[in-house]
């Protein structure tokens, strides 16, 4: 496994890049389309080269994507064909099946659908454009933005927010009025019983 790697600076076809989650929130996703089109022409090749995406190379130098799902699907709707991406680990001469458990135990999979199940590796789509709604993944992030809980470095906090969410708020509430489930998210976020997620930020008693 090679240790010293560098960013790939030719830019790589976003149809060719690999997901390793099944999910994203589309709120999100569409949040990142409007940061993108607000973004001057001139300064779009500079917003690129901001946002390398970080990602590893697998069985059969296929690039598998280990974070910013979101920022490449708003991308990839934006018509945007190409992105840069830093290549955090060349993973190429794994099996298969080795490659599949070296990412899991690294963190770097998320095998779960938008009902939190756990699924087999061999259904995580192989195409960003193939990736399916959670709408608790959407309500989790904005949950971060408006001060539910703090920004951290532990690998799909999101989502550990999301599975928190899913057993306290309804779908319906979500789909229909998603400011009112954002307030009760909010008022949930500080309670004691969330205090074992990540980026916690309720009272100290």
């Amino acid at each position: 496994m090679r240790r010293d790697l560098e960013p790939q600076l030719d830019p790589i076809k976003i149809t060719a890049l690999r997901p390793t989650q099944m999910t994203v929130g589309f709120r999100e996703v569409e949040r990142k389309r409007l940061a993108w089109r607000r973004r001057a022409q001139g300064d779009r090749p500079d917003f690129l080269g901001e946002h390398m995406i970080p990602a590893v190379i697998g069985p059969g130098r296929r690039i598998y994507v280990i974070d910013q799902h979101h920022l490449v699907r708003a991308l990839h709707e934006e018509g945007v064909s190409h992105v840069l991406v830093s290549v955090v680990a060349d993973l190429a001469d794994l099996k298969k099946p080795l490659f599949w458990t070296y990412m899991d135990k690294r963190n770097w999979l998320h095998p779960f659908d938008a009902e939190g199940t756990r699924h087999g590796d061999d259904k995580i789509p192989k195409k960003i454009e193939d990736l399916t709604d959670d709408p608790y993944r959407s309500l989790a992030g904005e949950l971060r933005r408006v001060g539910g809980y703090a920004k951290v470095d532990t690998p799909y906090s999101e989502f550990l927010w999301a599975d928190f969410l899913r057993d306290r708020i309804s779908r319906k509430l979500i789909d229909r009025d998603f400011e009112r489930a954002l307030a009760e998210a909010l008022d949930l976020a500080h309670r004691k019983h969330a205090d074992y997620l990540p980026g916690w930020c309720g009272p100290d008693d």
